[in-house]
């Protein structure tokens, strides 16, 4: 039996639509199982400070189709520090907090992973980055939003694009990862889309817009995931600019408005399910671990996996995307 009475939940890193949906879940599924919940925040740099608040079912009332965090987010560089995890345990000894539930990334979950080695304290990990890199499920929290977010605005810069006979580069989030640029360029019908995962040379994107571009459309959309060794969307477009002065080249970066916005009603259910996964892996002995989704399923992953391993897009994807680019 479980001798876990109170955890903490706290957010940390880049915010993701669905945070607080996986709050909402974590506290009432700690409350309906009795237990003591409470929130912290400004992530890991609220806990060394002790911004430690008590949670009541209230408390997350009305929060499910909202954006952002309520425990507002923050990337702490003392956590980084054998010191400033000293000063976290310190304040979860003070507070009786026997467990903590982190909503995050990779950033997130490294974290997580050092301090539980060295305290020996239960955490578990809640995928919340809209990037969806992390190994171990298939979707992460405000990845399918931020998908809807790009849909919407690229549909909208293309119906400008058609107006005027304009190629337009479009720059989406994703670091090192083009989850979202290979999802949302399918979804529309981008006619080349530049991710890191998938060398592009600029001669091939050029031979591309040279003999099908050309002879077939007069507008078009180019995706360009911001970590692309292209060098990113006002890169490629200059060299794309300077070979082929012909063409009306615009660049668009759609920047941070795709971390933001009500979550999809997708990304509610993925949270509300992680977030009550997460308790119960608590009260099942668990540490270490991040809770997902695989195949509709939740899955546990621990987090040196999570964070080491590399997930790829998928080819089929990658293959849907050469066919429909026609």
């Amino acid at each position: 039996m479980s001798k876990i009475k109170k955890i903490g939940v706290l957010t940390s890193g880049g915010d993701a639509p669905g945070m607080n949906a996986a709050i909402r879940a974590v506290v009432r599924a700690a409350i309906y199982n009795k237990l003591e919940v409470v929130g912290i925040m400004q992530g890991y740099e609220g806990l060394i400070n002790g911004e430690i608040k008590k949670m009541k079912s209230h408390d997350v009332s009305n929060i499910i189709q909202r954006g952002g965090t309520i425990l507002c987010s923050a990337r702490s560089e003392e956590f980084r520090t054998v010191e400033g995890r000293k000063k976290a345990h310190e304040q979860m000894i003070a507070n009786k907090i026997d467990a903590l539930v982190v909503i995050g990334g990779d950033g997130t979950f490294s974290g997580a992973r050092v301090f539980t080695q060295e305290y020996d304290i239960p955490v578990v990990g809640i995928p919340g980055t809209i990037d969806n890199d992390l190994f171990g499920t298939d979707y992460t929290i405000g990845y399918d939003t931020a998908i809807n977010t790009v849909t919407e605005a690229v549909d909208k810069i293309r119906d400008t694009a058609s107006a005027h006979n304009r190629l337009f580069f479009i720059e989406v989030m994703g670091r090192d990862a083009g989850f979202i640029a290979l999802r949302s360029g399918i979804a529309t019908g981008a006619e080349a889309i530049l991710i890191p995962e998938r060398e592009t040379h600029t001669q091939e994107l050029q031979t591309y817009l040279e003999k099908e571009y050309k002879e077939h459309k007069t507008s078009g959309i180019v995706i360009v995931a911001e970590g692309d060794k292209s060098g990113g969307a006002y890169t490629i477009a200059q060299e794309i600019g300077k070979d082929h002065p012909e063409y009306d080249i615009r660049v668009s970066i759609l920047g941070h408005m795709q971390r933001g916005g009500s979550p999809s009603a997708f990304d509610r259910v993925t949270a509300s399910t992680l977030g009550v996964a997460a308790v119960d892996a608590l009260l099942d002995d668990q540490k270490s671990i991040m809770v997902g989704l695989v195949h509709g399923e939740v899955s546990h992953v621990s987090f040196n996996k999570a964070i080491k391993n590399k997930k790829k897009v998928k080819d089929s994807l990658l293959i849907l995307n050469d066919i429909l680019s026609i």
